[in-house]
């Protein structure tokens, strides 16, 4: 027997033939009119149980019965969403959901043991907003929607510039999620912090070193009164807390500890993302406000057309020419110093790079590297090849005679020089001919620290760093730059450029490219300053 229903005294013929719509006459009782809801009639007309329930809330239905139809509407456009033991979100409902979720435009896989849909944690706030169009009633068991305040509203005792408004406010308007884009030394730091206060969640924030950790609990605490709210999760430390800080190897490793706790959700240095296990950070934290951090707006291999969209697009971006013309970065000139191979080294070059050129064939540099991991024997010694190639140009006399030669002369003005390269070999050899400071990533945290410390407190010197310098590195008076080496990779060009641009009354910034002529570094140097 269907739901029934009961209305008081008699019924005109207009208003008893459109009950007729949705409803079969049983007949009468103690003065009453007694109608069953028909569900096919429903569905002939198009009407939903809220367009039934709204129909006889207007009439003199007894209120027992109309409460009745009200739970049925309720269980009839009720979704349950949880968290299942495998971090996967579960999606279950009485009415048919297929339809609705095919909304979204991505396939979500069906649980047959469990009778619901899955769907990656990420998904979780646009799910409650579809359902929420849908005009459907949400049993959240996850509860990020409500419920995660930090108990009080921070308050924020920065300023922010006018370029740092506009990115928070691009931000704000994009529905709280998405990436901002700035140079090294902009203050990307704090429109995250000013989001952080603005909002008032609970909060992770994912960084990349150790390092990074201490900066951004330290920046959280002078930029806001959150104070004790504040903690980090890492290594040896685990404090969980309101204001977590934590670093990408962690979250990936504890994301199902994370994934349902954090409501605003903050990834420092975001290029990082597309690695496959960071990544999986951003899939599976249900967290609906995003903020990705990030010098460079794309990454050479592209994957940040895959990553981006799970924070919420890029919302905002200045180069570093706009914001050293606007007074907010150093200004700032960029010097091409070219250099010659010497002969026997130009032969060796020449012939390697003959052998190099007949084993790729038509293959791109990225195409051999792939045939390379499958074991094709080719490919394995082009790539050899290419290494002895590249050995050959930094470990040239001539390369590391012009930047010392450089290096001498800013010395002499009083400049605050840091000598940027790839390799640590070329690291050792030319902090020893300066006799000056040295970092490389096979140093201890605890050293590089200590050396990182001297150099700041120094008014002028010089100090080598090889790729652990590229993140995080704040040396706020450095003013002479000198790229003995690297690639073509605009995010490493804009970092380290951006190390200089640190602004400071009179300063005036100057990175010399020292440039191999007539070898792959030219083009290198082209394709990274077109970022400019």
């Amino acid at each position: 027997m269907g739901t029934r229903y009961r209305v008081r005294g008699w019924l005109d013929r207009e208003t008893f033939m459109d009950l007729l719509r949705f409803s079969r006459y049983i007949g009468r009782e103690r003065g009453y009119v007694l109608m069953e809801l028909d569900e096919e009639r429903m569905k002939k007309e198009g009407m939903s149980y809220a367009d039934v329930y709204a129909k006889l809330s207007s009439l003199d239905v007894v209120e027992e019965d109309l409460k009745n139809i009200e739970k049925l509407l309720e269980a009839r456009t009720r979704v349950d969403i949880w968290m299942g033991q495998d971090g996967w979100l579960r999606v279950k409902s009485g009415i048919l959901l297929k339809p609705i979720l095919s909304k979204l435009g991505v396939y979500l896989p069906y649980d047959k043991s469990e009778r619901a849909y899955k769907a990656p944690p990420y998904m979780y706030p646009k799910l409650l907003e579809l359902f929420k169009s849908e005009g459907l009633s949400v049993a959240d068991s996850i509860g990020l929607a409500r419920d995660t305040d930090i108990g009080r509203k921070l308050t924020f005792r920065g300023a922010l510039r006018p370029y740092q408004e506009e990115a928070l406010s691009r931000w704000i308007s994009n529905g709280y999620r998405g990436v901002i884009a700035l140079p090294t030394g902009s203050g990307k730091t704090v429109i995250a912090i000013a989001a952080l206060a603005k909002l008032s969640v609970r909060s992770l924030v994912v960084v990349y070193t150790k390092e990074h950790v201490k900066q951004w609990v330290d920046a959280i605490r002078s930029f806001t009164d959150a104070g004790s709210l504040v903690g980090a999760y890492y290594g040896e430390e685990k404090t969980l807390a309101p204001i977590t800080v934590t670093t990408y190897q962690t979250a990936y490793k504890k994301v199902r500890l994370f994934s349902t706790r954090f409501s605003f959700l903050v990834f420092d240095e975001a290029h990082h993302l597309p690695a496959e296990k960071f990544r999986f950070i951003a899939l599976r934290m249900a967290s609906p406000y995003r903020m990705g951090l990030s010098a460079t707006v794309e990454r050479e291999d592209g994957k940040h057309e895959e990553i981006f969209p799970l924070i919420g697009g890029i919302v905002y971006h200045a180069s570093p020419k706009e914001l050293a013309k606007q007074g907010f970065l150093a200004p700032f000139v960029i010097r091409r110093v070219k250099v010659d191979l010497s002969e026997d080294e130009r032969k060796n070059y020449e012939e390697k790079k003959r052998r190099f050129q007949a084993l790729a064939g038509s293959r791109t540099f990225q195409e051999i590297v792939e045939a390379a991991k499958r074991g094709d024997p080719t490919a394995i010694e082009a790539l050899r090849i290419h290494a002895d190639m590249r050995a050959i140009i930094n470990e040239s006399e001539e390369k590391l005679k012009a930047a010392e030669r450089i290096a001498r002369e800013e010395l002499k003005k009083g400049s605050k020089i840091i000598i940027f390269t790839q390799y640590k070999k070329q690291a050792e050899e030319m902090a020893r001919r300066l006799n000056c400071y040295l970092l490389h990533g096979g140093m201890d945290a605890l050293s590089r620290a200590r050396t990182l410390e001297k150099f700041k407190r120094e008014k002028s010197g010089a100090l080598v760093v090889t790729t652990v310098g590229d993140e995080g590195l704040d040396i706020p008076d450095a003013n002479v730059g000198i790229l003995l080496s690297g690639t073509g990779s605009r995010r490493q060009f804009i970092q380290r450029l951006g190390r200089l641009l640190r602004p400071q009354e009179g300063k005036k910034a100057v990175l010399y490219e020292v440039i191999m002529a007539k070898t792959s570094e030219e083009y290198q140097s082209l394709r990274r300053r077109g970022i400019l």
